[in-house]
C-alpha cells in the first residue's frame, strides 16, 4: 500500500506546483468535500434505477440522501476546473490526470461527483492505495467463489458464448460459441462485454426496441462516422525480469507523463508502470520480478485499421515486417517510462518479453475496435447517454463499462450492483444488503 491522504498530496503540490496550488487546492477542497459527504454515504450496492430507490436509499441513508438531491444540480455537471477556480498549471494538469487515469477521460468530461469523490478520498484518515495479495488473478479467484459456494453454481472459465436465445420476447438462454452447447437461464441472462457484442448476442429481428435500440449506437460503423464515441486503446507490455534490474529504491508503481502541453490522451504521452511483485513476491518465481506497464488508454485505433487483417493469426502478425516495426515504435514511450526507474530493463534484458497492441486487445479481450469503454461525456452537445442495465429484452441486462454508470473499476462495480439490483424486488435487494451490512 502506497500512503496518499491530504498532507501527502500537500507536500506534493508544495514541491511541484509552485505558487498558488496549495491554495487552489484548498479552495477546491473547501467546495467539493460538502458536496462528496453524500456521495460517499450512499453505498452503490443500494442504488437501483426504479423508484425502489426511495427505500434502499432514501429511507435507509435520509441524510447523504438529502445531500445528494441538494447538490444533484452540481454532481451531474462536467467537472469545470475554470467554474472552480483552479487556475494553478500543475494543479489542473494533475487533476486531469487523476481523472484520465480513474476513467479514462479528462477531468473536463468527468461527472463532477466523480471528482467530488476522488478529493474526498485524499482526506481519508490513513488514506493508502492498495494492491490485492495475490494480483488481479486473486480477485478473480474470490469473485468464482462467491458464486461456487452455492450448491449447484459453477463458473466457466475460456468459454466464449455465441448467441443468446429469446423466446417470446424473453432471454432463456446461451449458446457457446465452440461446442454449441445450449445453457439454459432460470431467471436473467447478464452480459458483461462491451456494448457492442452485447447487441451482437441477440439476432436481428428478435426485438424491434432492441434493434432500434443498437441503430441508434452503431448504425454509423465508427465515431468518425457519427458512431458511439469510444475510449482509445491501449499499448501494453508485459515482462519477467531478473530481480537485480529493478533498482531497490524504485517504486512498486510509477506513472509517467511526457508531456503536459499534448494533451493527457496523446498516444504515447501517459504511460503506468507496475512492478507488482515488489509488493507480493509470490507473484514471480524466485529472483524475478513481472512488470504491467501500459500506455493509459491513449493508443488510437484508427492507426493499427491497416493490421486488422493480421488479427487472427498469430505466424502472420509475427512475420508481418511493417507490424513488428509499428509495434515496435508505438512501445517505444513504455520502454522509455521503464528505464526512469529501471534503466537496465530494455528490450531484450526479459526473461519473459510480451508486447501487445490494440490489435491484441481488441482479440484477447473481444473488445470492438480494442476500446477501453464508451466515451460518453456529460451533458455531451451529441446528446449520447450511457446505455441502462435493463435492456428491452424481457430477462437480459448488461453490466460492466458499456453501461451506467461508465468506465474506471467503482462504475463498473457499482454498474454490476445496479444490475443486480434491477434483477432483484426491492424486498430481495434490502434483505441482502443487510446480510453485508450495508
Amino acid at each position: 500500500a502506497g500512503v496518499v491522504g491530504a498532507e501527502n498530496f500537500n507536500t506534493i503540490l508544495e514541491r511541484y506546483g509552485g505558487r498558488g496550488a496549495v491554495e487552489d487546492w484548498e479552495k477546491l477542497s473547501a467546495v467539493l468535500r460538502p458536496i462528496a459527504s453524500g456521495i460517499m454515504g450512499l453505498p452503490s450496492t443500494a442504488v437501483r434505477g426504479d423508484p425502489g430507490i426511495l427505500l434502499t436509499l432514501g429511507a435507509r441513508y435520509p441524510l447523504p440522501f438529502l445531500n445528494v438531491l441538494r447538490y444533484a444540480s452540481v454532481i451531474t455537471e462536467p467537472f469545470d476546473l475554470d467554474k472552480f477556480g483552479v487556475t494553478n498549471p500543475f494543479l489542473r494538469n494533475y487533476l486531469d490526470l487523476l481523472a484520465f487515469l480513474l476513467q479514462g477521460m479528462p477531468a473536463d468530461k468527468t461527472l463532477t461527483a466523480v471528482m467530488a469523490y476522488m478529493v474526498e478520498d485524499f482526506y481519508r484518515e490513513d488514506a493508502v492505495m492498495d494492491f490485492p495479495k495475490g494480483g488481479s488473478g486473486a480477485m478473480m479467484d474470490a469473485l468464482a467463489r462467491g458464486v461456487t459456494k452455492h450448491k449447484g453454481c459453477s463458473v466457466e472459465v475460456s468459454t466464449a458464448a455465441e448467441e443468446v436465445l429469446v423466446e417470446n420476447n424473453r432471454a432463456v438462454g446461451v449458446r457457446l460459441q465452440k461446442s454449441g452447447k445450449i445453457i439454459r437461464a432460470r431467471e436473467a441472462v447478464v452480459s458483461n462485454a462491451d456494448l457492442y457484442h452485447t447487441f451482437k448476442f441477440i439476432r436481428e429481428g428478435a426485438n424491434e426496441k432492441f434493434d432500434a435500440e443498437r441503430d441508434s449506437f452503431f448504425a454509423a460503423a465508427t465515431p468518425a462516422e457519427g458512431g458511439v464515441p469510444f475510449c482509445k486503446s491501449f499499448m501494453h507490455v508485459h515482462l519477467g525480469v531478473p530481480a537485480d534490474l529493478i533498482p531497490d529504491d524504485a517504486p512498486p508503481q510509477w506513472t509517467v507523463v511526457r508531456d503536459w502541453s499534448l494533451g493527457i490522451d496523446a498516444p504515447g504521452n501517459v504511460v503506468v508502470v507496475s512492478v507488482p511483485s515488489k509488493l507480493d513476491p509470490s507473484l514471480a518465481p524466485p529472483g524475478y520480478h513481472v512488470i504491467h506497464s501500459y500506455g493509459a488508454g491513449n493508443e488510437p485505433y484508427e492507426d493499427w485499421e491497416q493490421f486488422e487483417h493480421l488479427a487472427g493469426d498469430a505466424a502472420a502478425r509475427r512475420d508481418d515486417a511493417a507490424y513488428q516495426a509499428f509495434k515496435a515504435e508505438r512501445a517505444r514511450p513504455i520502454w522509455d517510462a521503464i528505464a526512469r526507474r529501471a534503466p537496465a530493463v530494455v528490450p531484450g534484458a526479459a526473461a519473459v518479453e510480451q508486447v501487445a497492441t490494440p490489435i491484441t486487445h481488441a482479440r484477447f479481450l473481444t473488445r470492438y475496435r480494442g476500446n477501453y469503454g464508451l466515451a460518453i461525456a456529460p451533458k455531451n452537445a451529441e446528446g449520447w447517454v450511457f446505455p441502462a442495465v435493463t435492456t428491452p429484452v424481457d430477462g437480459f441486462f448488461r453490466c460492466g463499462d458499456s453501461t451506467t454508470a461508465g468506465i474506471g473499476i467503482p462504475a463498473v462495480a457499482s454498474s454490476g450492483a445496479q444490475c443486480a439490483n434491477a434483477i432483484l424486488s426491492v424486498w430481495e435487494q434490502l434483505d441482502l444488503n443487510s446480510k453485508i451490512r450495508m
